[in-house]
């Protein structure tokens, strides 16, 4: 492939992983081009993020000064819009559910890839390309797959899990080959600004950690007060301070006086109550899917072997998977 008639869009977060793809990409002869996606909501917003987060004022500061040290057209594109759809609207309506939803995955895979790609598509882009720490490969069966990258430490293969065949086979992750420490190499010989910036850290909307807050101010009278802590069978046991604060599984900062750890098994937000139980009651060795994003794979062999996690820093538990619908199947 003649990569000089080839056009990338680079994603640029304004940190140091996104600014060394963009570098890398140059240096092997394809035609980049620097976006900074806007998500940010209003201006101050903006602000708060410029203290942290990896969308905010100083990512596209930071973006344009490596974009112009390493001599690539650079632009920050607006979209606001389908972030507010695809992740803040489902952050908000998981919540009020019940359920603790994952804003990373959702951003993945309808944001910083579809939305992203369509738009560099439609300006006559070959690829998209990010910063993460993962590999794309191409199967025998023509299929592509995400393969961890070099480095286990800084894999992020787990919230790219959702990402579709078409944006796979258009996306481009030369960061996935290499260590972190040889990143910021790589950032300090070619001179790059951000070289020696921190990596930012959780939610991007939410730079101050304060999750229930955020969603009060975002969704103001609809978020439940505080309710009642009971037992699967109906005892009270205290007061919650409101069904955002907790998620299933949760042993800590619940604040109640039971003489050995419990778990919250369950948020019932139509009566405004967190069930409360023991470790035999949150544990379990079925746990059902729906809506599977195939990758590898056009469907599940029931006989074969799989890797599972159910969170980032999960190691990878050996199952097996039977698919009881088209959109439904339990892990076992």
């Amino acid at each position: 492939m003649d990569n000089q008639k080839k056009t990338v869009v680079v994603g640029m977060s304004g940190g140091v992983d996104s600014s060394v793809c963009a570098y890398l990409l140059k240096e092997q002869g394809y035609n980049v081009i620097g976006v900074t996606m806007q998500i940010w909501q209003s201006e101050e917003q903006a602000i708060l993020e410029d203290n942290g987060g990896c969308c905010g004022l100083s990512a596209v500061d930071d973006a344009r000064r490596v974009a112009n040290h390493i001599g690539i057209p650079y632009y920050v594109m607006n979209f606001k819009d389908d972030f507010k759809k695809y992740v803040i609207d489902y952050f908000t309506s998981e919540y009020l559910i019940g359920r603790t939803p994952n804003p990373c995955i959702a951003c993945n895979r309808y944001v910083k890839w579809q939305s992203l790609l369509n738009r560099a598509m439609e300006i006559g882009a070959d690829y998209i390309a990010t910063g993460h720490y993962a590999r794309i490969e191409k199967l025998p069966s023509g299929r592509f797959a995400i393969k961890n990258s070099v480095t286990a430490e800084k894999d992020q293969t787990y919230a790219l899990y959702n990402l579709t065949q078409d944006q796979l086979q258009k996306t481009l992750m030369p960061i996935g080959e290499y260590h972190k420490d040889e990143v910021r190499k790589i950032a300090l010989e070619a001179g790059l600004p951000t070289a020696h910036k921190h990596d930012s850290q959780d939610i991007c909307f939410i730079p101050d950690h304060d999750y229930a807050g955020y969603l009060e101010r975002e969704v103001p009278g609809q978020i439940p007060g505080p309710g009642n802590f009971v037992t699967k069978d109906g005892v009270i046991l205290g007061k919650h301070l409101g069904i955002t604060h907790y998620t299933v599984g949760q042993r800590k900062g619940l604040n109640l006086s039971m003489g050995h750890p419990v778990f919250v098994t369950e948020i019932r937000p139509e009566t405004n109550e967190v069930v409360i139980g023991e470790a035999e009651d949150v544990f379990t060795q079925v746990v059902a899917f729906d809506q599977p994003n195939f990758m590898s794979e056009a469907s599940f062999d029931p006989d074969k072997t799989y890797g599972a996690k159910v969170r980032y820093a999960h190691r990878t538990s050996p199952c097996r998977v039977e698919q009881i619908a088209e959109d439904r199947g339990v892990i076992l």
